[in-house]
């Protein structure tokens, strides 16, 4: 396994992470459980092939990821770096403090590693963070509770930026993958400024996990998407880890594997991907661009969405992902559905386009598309 430099932390971690949010479940619905007996060995596989680095959050996994990564430490703890999240943003110091006590208690350790505000963004921290919580977290550190204050986001680049800025967090826990790279220059921001930088979704949220005829080509030597998707990640020398959310065994020795390999990407590697995305955002955006005008939809139709799984399949020949991803949609309880069935072509999105789509047409071919077996 292979070590970087976790920012101004000091710590030492691999370059893959352990993500607990996709561990194997038993059960159904609100009764769903960790299977111990098959999550368990998992992360002990992981540790055991050098993964030193594992982020969990209290409602992950039915809020069971917690208490499974606390039984998987047991014997490890002294060689694993542990992460996990606070979501309380309600300003009421009666509700942050639980949060931290129960997840201590959960993952049954004395001090957790890597204490992030879960889905930080500049609007809470204005709001409330710097207020109140940023107190709470500094004592929290003080008495030895935590040992890093970090935060995950899913903000713009604009507000990530200015978070970064605060000097305030060690390390930030952000997307970024192949097709999401809105963020590279706040990687590179936040690297040159001694943060440490946590990829969550290298693989796109299993978008990036299964077979594209497009991306299978893109480097000859690398036959496989998930393989590509991570070790494009990983080129980033900005990037500290990855963070792999594994639901299963074979997915743990796959990742080891990738991440185990010294063998860079070459420059031409990363010019000929950096040319061939740009080739395929530039038609992606010649359909639809994603500036969001044509929403909201008065009947609901979720028009950006649609447009976007369309797009994996089309552009990127991630048919299977996005396929699935529109089912869901249309499997929605009555009332809830987003799909296209819900459209009444009043034409309300089609006089807000800046580009003219002619947005009707397009989610009826995008429809038959997405509902369809073969491409």
């Amino acid at each position: 396994m292979l070590y970087r430099q976790l920012g101004r932390t000091g710590l030492k971690v691999s370059q893959l992470g352990f993500g607990a949010m996709r561990l194997p479940m038993s059960g159904e619905g609100d009764r769903a459980v960790v299977n111990r007996e098959l999550a368990v060995p998992m992360i002990h596989r992981a540790f055991e092939a050098g993964v030193n680095y594992i982020d969990s959050a209290v409602g992950y996994c039915n809020h069971d990821s917690q208490r499974a990564v606390g039984d998987a430490l047991k014997g490890w703890r002294d060689k694993i770096v542990v992460s996990t999240k606070n979501p309380d943003y309600s300003g009421d110091e009666k509700s942050w403090w639980p949060n931290l006590e129960h997840s201590l208690e959960r993952l049954q350790v004395d001090t957790i590693d890597i204490y992030n505000h879960h889905g930080l963004n500049w609007a809470r921290w204005t709001e409330v963070v710097e207020p109140k919580i940023s107190k709470w977290m500094q004592r929290a550190k003080d008495q030895g509770l935590i040992r890093h204050i970090c935060f995950s986001t899913h903000d713009t680049p604009e507000g990530l930026m200015k978070l970064i800025d605060l000097g305030y967090a060690d390390v930030v826990t952000l997307q970024y993958n192949i097709l999401d790279r809105k963020f590279e220059d706040c990687i590179a921001h936040a690297h040159e400024s001694g943060m440490g930088v946590v990829v969550m979704g290298p693989v796109g949220g299993g978008r990036l996990g299964e077979s594209s005829e497009v991306l299978d080509s893109m480097l000859p030597q690398v036959k496989r998407v998930p393989e590509l998707a991570l070790r494009f990640v990983l080129s980033n020398p900005n990037v500290s880890l990855a963070l792999s959310g594994m639901s299963m065994m074979q997915q743990v020795e796959e990742n080891v594997q990738v991440t185990t390999d010294s063998t860079p990407l070459s420059k031409k590697d990363k010019t000929i991907i950096a040319e061939q995305l740009e080739r395929l955002a530039s038609m992606a955006d010649l359909y639809c661009t994603g500036c969001l005008y044509c929403m909201p939809c008065p009947s609901h139709v979720n028009i950006a969405r649609i447009f976007q799984l369309y797009n994996q399949g089309r552009v990127y020949g991630i048919w299977d992902h996005a396929r699935r991803a529109y089912r869901s949609m249309m499997n929605a309880p009555e009332g809830k559905r987003s799909d296209v069935s819900a459209c009444t072509e009043c034409a309300a999105c089609e006089t807000q386009c800046p580009q003219n789509i002619p947005i009707r047409q397009q989610l009826k071919q995008a429809h038959e598309a997405l509902i369809g077996e073969d491409r």
